[in-house]
Formats: structure tokens, sequence, C-alpha cells
């Protein structure tokens, strides 16, 4: 099955590149590595939440918000590599903005990891660093980065 039969089955499509919010491109090409920019759960141009895990928002919700982070990361690699089956994902860092007392962000970072696994099969096998920070740009509660390589011709 391929990666966009994967997407479908999920009932997903890959959105449009977000727009950079600052002086930076969505990714960068070096050899066959990409490097992207780090993705917010923005939606149609909107960032979907706003806050810190642990006060308003629960590693639940927090999970969700890094699927949708990990949906416009994968938006990007299409765009970088001309299409997903070229893509394989080597590293995810995941950001998660929370209160000190929050340590659940490995399982917010879940949200990417699966989606990227379950879009990219073997190809979405990936390491990946989740941290705890005390703010994010406009005040999003996720961001998601990732190191990929170009495969195939």
């Amino acid at each position: 099955m391929s990666a966009a039969d994967r997407l479908a089955a999920l009932g997903l499509e890959l959105p449009a590149v977000p727009a950079p919010a600052a002086a930076y491109q969505p990714y960068a090409v070096s050899g066959a590595l990409v490097l992207t920019a780090g993705q917010l759960p923005i939606v149609d141009g909107s960032l979907v939440r706003t806050g810190k895990l642990g006060d308003a928002i629960t590693t639940d919700e927090g999970l969700d918000l890094a699927r949708t982070a990990g949906l416009n990361v994968l938006a990007i690699a299409a765009a970088a590599a001309g299409d997903l089956e070229r893509v394989r994902v080597v590293k995810l860092t995941v950001f998660v903005a929370s209160v000190p007392s929050f340590s659940e962000q490995h399982l917010v970072a879940n949200g990417a990891s699966n989606l990227i696994g379950e879009v990219l099969g073997d190809h979405g096998v990936h390491a990946r660093s989740a941290v705890g920070v005390a703010s994010l740009p406009m005040d999003s509660p996720v961001e998601v980065e990732a190191i990929l390589e170009m495969v195939g011709p």
C-alpha cells in the first residue's frame, strides 16, 4: 500500500505547506537529507490551539496537536522529495510547551510519531527526542521538526 493510500485510509489529505511565520524556509536540502523547519499544529493557516500542556491542555489533546503538526511535516516532506514514497524519516524532535511539573512529553510526541509510522510504514520508523520547553512561537503547545532522507530514484 502506498503512502497516499494509507493517508486516504486514515481519512487524511496532505495540507498545503504552511507559510513560514518569520525569516526562514519550510525546509533545506543537503545532499539526500531534508531538514524541516519546526511545524506547529496549523490548519488552514491558523494555529489550532494555544497554551501549555499540564495547564489548559491535556496529554491527549497534546497528542492530537502533535499529530496535526506531524501532518504538516509530511506535507513538507512531499514538497521537498516530490512524493512521499521517496521519503524516509530519520529523526523527529518534538517540542512540548508545558508547565514545570508536566512529564508526559514523550506521550504527546507519540501523536506525530504514530501518524508518520501509519503513513510511511517502514520508512516512518525513526529516532526521536521529546523536549519540554517553557514556550513556543505564537504560544503553540507543540512544534515538530524532522530530519528526512530522500530515497530511491
